[in-house]
């Protein structure tokens, strides 16, 4: 009877101290595959995403020497002059904001014409730009800030009639 009781009182802790590890791994028991479920749909989804922050990075790392053609540094007259430049991004850019929210079968080809005279004129005045390696609203957000960048430097890329938002004068 002794060795009973003496069984009976480490089996009594042990399921005391046990159980209630044992119901918290049953209650959790489904959240591990939910878990990797919604790893596994996300990482699908984001494959896209990180293809291209890994360009964008690796653009970054190789720096503007190989953005900026040293051969058409400011003094190289190869192509367009940069007032020819100018007067196209005016009449392209203008044109890009009247086809603003609404769907056109040109529009790609105009933002296209749009981004290669950008690509152009940011060549010549020596502006960093990475256009070519980014897509969708990346894209959209390295235009304007190339936009920036040419006015900054001194290309007149908007008349002031042409901007409905703003006031002439």
């Amino acid at each position: 009877m002794s060795a009973v009781h003496a069984l009976a009182l480490p089996l009594a802790l042990l399921v005391t101290v046990c159980l209630p590890v044992v119901v918290a791994a049953l209650i959790c028991a489904d959240e591990p595959p939910a878990r990797l479920r919604r790893r596994i749909v996300t990482r699908r989804a984001g494959k896209g995403r990180w293809r291209q922050l890994r360009q964008l990075d690796r653009a970054l790392r190789l720096g503007p020497t190989r953005l900026v053609d040293q051969a058409a540094w400011p003094g190289r007259r190869d192509g367009p002059s940069i007032e020819q430049l100018a007067a196209e991004l005016r009449r392209l850019g203008e044109r890009r904001r009247q086809l603003a929210g609404r769907p056109h079968p040109g529009r790609d080809a105009l933002l296209a014409a749009y981004d290669d005279r950008l690509r152009l004129a940011s060549r010549r005045l020596g502006v960093a730009e990475y256009l070519a390696d980014l897509e969708g609203l990346d894209r959209e957000i390295e235009r304007v800030r190339v936009e920036g960048a040419l006015e900054a430097a001194g290309l007149v890329l908007r008349t002031p009639h042409a901007d409905p938002r703003r006031p002439a004068g």
